[in-house]
């Protein structure tokens, strides 16, 4: 009896085994389910940088109608080259977040030119953003002012105006943010700032729409990634020679041109050329393509992930002394 009681175990053993593996399998086929990109609209903001014309091109190619967006279209060499390798669904508009008559504007044109029979809009990307850089004190206030007008408050303003197209598609928000929304990092404090500001707004926003039938993602992208797409060296520097000259006296003593010039060079890995952003442009596809995307998507490197949960479990004194400024 001690013998059937143990084959009747290791029957009921590989039963169990059998029914798992059936339903894991299961769990991740219904993971990966995709949507069909034919009749779905994409708008795309900041199209400047490579990082979302890489997007842009690589949605074109999958099938799905692209709107690309630029702060200035006329006369923009990579907007003329990011149309001329693109398919015909590829439309281009100038799209100004800060403006309000650009945003309603591009509102009207997306609806007119939805592909046929669609309604609603399937995907807003936002990946416009403006880079303040210095610290606080040495930023100018209209530049402050600016990156919050681009980075927190034009991308909400354009959710606004576009979630009756969104609702209309049953589609979803994705969000562009960045490592430095968790990481503390002098010279780039405003960035910071704005950063986590779009986490906290994305996070509210996925709530609100949860009844809504719209999803919301996150992809926060490495800082190479972040500087790779969004600076480059001769907007660097010359946001610094406009900081130093506007600096007083008492400020340029109290600091010395030596350490301002020490802390802008130590951006110079975030300009253009120094990163691979590639597995963000495969986080921001995902979050569009899948049929159930995740929340959040972290494309970092290992170690800007330990990075980040050290600092927002570490006691402060110890990340600081691991982390040095």
């Amino acid at each position: 009896t001690l013998t059937q009681s143990l084959n009747q175990l290791k029957s009921c053993q590989r039963e169990i085994d059998i029914a798992f593996n059936s339903y894991f399998h299961l769990g991740l086929t219904f993971l990966s389910l995709q949507i069909s990109p034919l009749g779905k609209a994409v708008l795309i903001t900041g199209c400047e940088s490579p990082l979302a014309r890489a997007l842009a091109k690589y949605l074109d190619d999958l099938g799905f109608t692209v709107f690309g967006a630029f702060k200035k279209l006329q006369d923009n060499d990579d907007a003329t080259a990011l149309k001329e390798s693109s398919s015909g669904r590829l439309k281009l508009l100038q799209l100004n977040v800060t403006s309000e008559v650009e945003m309603l504007e591009a509102s009207l044109y997306v609806a007119q030119h939805l592909p046929a029979g669609e309604t609603g809009l399937w995907a807003l990307v936002h990946c416009d953003l403006w880079n303040a850089l210095g610290e606080l004190e040495w930023v100018p206030f209209p530049v402050l002012r600016k990156s919050f007008d681009v980075n927190v408050l034009g991308a909400s303003r354009l959710t606004q105006i576009m979630l009756p197209l969104i609702r209309s598609g049953k589609g979803r928000i994705v969000f562009l943010s960045s490592a430095l929304a968790h990481l503390p990092s002098p010279v780039r404090g405003v960035l910071c700032a704005t950063q986590a500001a779009i986490e906290g707004l994305a996070v509210c926003l996925r709530k609100e729409l949860a009844n809504r039938q719209v999803g919301v993602s996150i992809v926060c992208a490495s800082e190479l990634t972040a500087g790779d797409a969004w600076l480059n060296d001769e907007d660097m520097r010359e946001q610094a020679k406009t900081m130093w000259s506007l600096l007083s006296d008492e400020q340029k003593n109290t600091y010395g041109e030596d350490y301002f010039e020490q802390a802008i060079r130590s951006l110079e890995p975030f300009c253009y050329g120094d990163g691979d952003f590639q597995a963000t442009v495969r986080s921001l596809s995902d979050a569009i393509v899948r049929t159930f995307p995740v929340f959040r998507y972290t494309p970092l490197t290992f170690k800007e992930k330990f990075q980040i949960i050290a600092a927002e479990y570490m006691p402060t004194l110890l990340y600081e002394i691991f982390y040095k400024a």
